[in-house]
């Protein structure tokens, strides 16, 4: 693994949430994203070298929502890039850790990302993200 990509919040409104991580990031929001696949909208905050992803469910069925609903708002995840995801994934499972995925996946940010179980990392979902390379 390379370095924390972001840290993802799930939060309940986007109204409400944005303008609070503006103020205490004392930085404005600088992406929005929808990611019908996860049902989930995002909003990103760049700190240093590392990105905050604040997390709003679009259905009340959807991951984030549920996660509320048992958790209540707060941190999500935390995600980190690597430069391959393929191999890290192979290499993961080959550890025993269990991937909640198979096959990476499209994510916000132009990424492809797989999450590992919670279960296996100490409580944390973990996500793997890779950016999404284009052939010249």
């Amino acid at each position: 693994m390379v370095k924390v990509e972001h840290i993802g919040i799930a939060v309940k409104d986007f109204s409400k949430s944005i303008p609070l991580f503006e103020s205490l990031f004392n930085t404005k929001c600088y992406k929005t994203e929808q990611v019908a696949s996860e049902n989930v909208n995002t909003a990103f905050f760049l700190q240093g070298d590392t990105k905050i992803e604040l997390l709003q469910s679009t259905s009340e069925d959807g991951v984030i929502a549920k996660f509320i609903e048992k958790k209540g708002e707060g941190m999500h995840h935390i995600a980190f890039e690597v430069e391959n995801i393929l191999d890290e994934m192979n290499r993961l499972q080959s550890e025993g850790f269990v991937l909640l995925n198979e096959n990476p996946k499209k994510g916000a940010d132009n990424k492809l990302v797989c999450f590992l179980h919670p279960k296996n990392t100490n409580g944390v979902l973990i996500e793997l993200c890779q950016e999404i390379r284009t052939i010249d």
